[in-house]
């Protein structure tokens, strides 16, 4: 039987963010399922609009989730007993886009969206355009970190490490997201926002670096 000693290393880096994560959110409630969709399409081509305007390509929006669920409203009738009134159909469309972390652009944006036609809820969010690049720099660390550890644990022992036997990794998807401010303080309409900030567009938003961790474990064989 091969004597073999198993380690799990960390990788841990820290990373200036480059790049603006937008989440949008429209939702509305019809009457019937066809003006619904209308509706969502009229919705969904106006905030296309505004980011043309802006530059950006009609297809920098993306969709994230789109569904379309009947609406209820609860009620108590008049023997005090709860019933439920259909109210039509209501839409909610998810939308994204990214674009340079540049707080004059953010700016211009939010302003664009606050005095267009519709009013979505938003989340400003922070990333990185190199995800590839961060993920690789992670598995290294996490590698050398599990060979430094054998290496010492082998010398403890009184052994030798010999080849790797099994490299064992999880694949998990890595989010390299900052958010510097309060998701459920965002989830307000922009005009909301708008009249809060005394229609000033002027921000000043320097996020913190993403701290990004990973793990890999790795069984060695010893002499």
């Amino acid at each position: 039987m091969d004597r073999t000693i198993k380690v799990t290393g960390k990788g841990k880096i820290s990373v200036k963010p480059d790049q603006i994560l937008l989440n949008l959110y429209l939702e509305d409630v019809k009457e019937n399922y066809e003006e619904t969709l209308e509706q969502s399409s009229i919705q969904t081509e106006i905030l296309k609009d505004v980011f043309e305007n802006l530059g950006f390509a009609r297809t920098d929006l993306k969709t994230i989730n789109f569904n379309v669920n009947t609406k209820y409203e609860r009620y108590h009738d008049e023997h005090n007993n709860w019933k439920e009134e259909f109210k039509g159909y209501e839409f909610q469309h998810s939308l994204k886009i990214e674009f340079d972390a540049n707080n004059k652009l953010l700016g211009n944006v939010l302003y664009a969206l606050a005095h267009c036609s519709v009013s979505p809820k938003f989340y400003i969010n922070y990333t990185i355009k190199d995800k590839e690049s961060a993920k690789k720099q992670l598995l290294n660390k996490a590698v050398m970190d599990s060979k430094i550890k054998a290496e010492i644990l082998a010398e403890a022992a009184g052994v030798s490490l010999k080849d790797i036997q099994i490299i064992d990794y999880s694949w998990e998807e890595l989010n390299f997201i900052a958010s510097p401010m309060s998701k459920g303080g965002m989830a307000l309409s922009i005009c909301e926002v708008a009249c809060k900030e005394n229609n000033s567009y002027d921000f000043n938003i320097e996020p913190d670096n993403i701290v990004a961790e990973d793990t890999v474990t790795i069984i060695w064989n010893i002499l």
